[in-house]
């Protein structure tokens, strides 16, 4: 089995660029695209493109500093590691960015079998306005659908487990489509919701998966 996680929303309850925005001073003009972006009155690539262009300048240090804040949710280490030791395949599909992911995971002493996420380019110590990487054009079913054929795993026994728009194409491709605490725009593409990581959990185990 493999199963995909969003992060922001999802294995975290951290928001990367809200974190970046505030060493920028522009956390609420974030957070408000963001939402936009969830809710899917905008399309994703353009909000990030919004969210990346307002961090232009932002030096590498403060950056660094804001990745080292991302957290992950409560007992989201548990259910990867139950996971993993049942020989699942886990894997984050994220439009974040992979230092976050990446730090996250390691301050929670857990790891994953792949992350696919973006990047924001720095140049001369400080970021350039840009972002880049798979998952800002590119879709979260192409990825889930690369994963699967790397590790072998029929689409049809994937799970998905995410809460935005950006989740929507990863959701109704999987086998299995979980919405954590999922916008309402997301909900109707849910097999089945939760709202915690517990809960989560008590769900895979009720389906043998851990």
């Amino acid at each position: 089995m493999l199963v995909a996680f969003d992060f922001d929303g999802t294995l975290s309850d951290s928001e990367m660029t809200v974190l970046l925005g505030d060493r920028q001073g522009v956390a609420d003009e974030m957070a408000a695209i963001t939402e936009r972006a969830m809710n899917d009155e905008i399309d994703y690539a353009t909000s990030l493109r919004e969210r990346a262009a307002l961090l232009k300048g932002l030096p590498e240090e403060a950056a660094a500093a804001a990745f080292d804040e991302v957290r992950l949710r409560e007992d989201a280490a548990a259910v990867i590691d139950a996971l993993r030791a049942a020989g699942h395949t886990v894997a984050v599909l994220t439009g974040g960015f992979e230092r976050g992911v990446e730090a996250a995971l390691a301050r929670a002493g857990t790891t994953v079998d792949a992350v696919v996420a973006n990047r924001l380019p720095v140049v001369d110590g400080e970021l350039t306005g840009t972002v880049e990487g798979p998952l800002i054009e590119g879709t979260k079913d192409d990825a889930l659908e690369r994963l699967s054929t790397e590790y072998g795993v029929p689409v049809a026994d994937t799970v998905a487990v995410g809460d935005g728009a950006n989740d929507l194409p990863m959701l109704e491709a999987a086998g299995l489509a979980v919405g954590f605490a999922p916008k309402p725009a997301v909900a109707p593409a849910c097999d089945v919701t939760v709202d915690s990581m517990a809960a989560l959990e008590t769900l895979l185990a009720d389906r043998g998966l851990v």
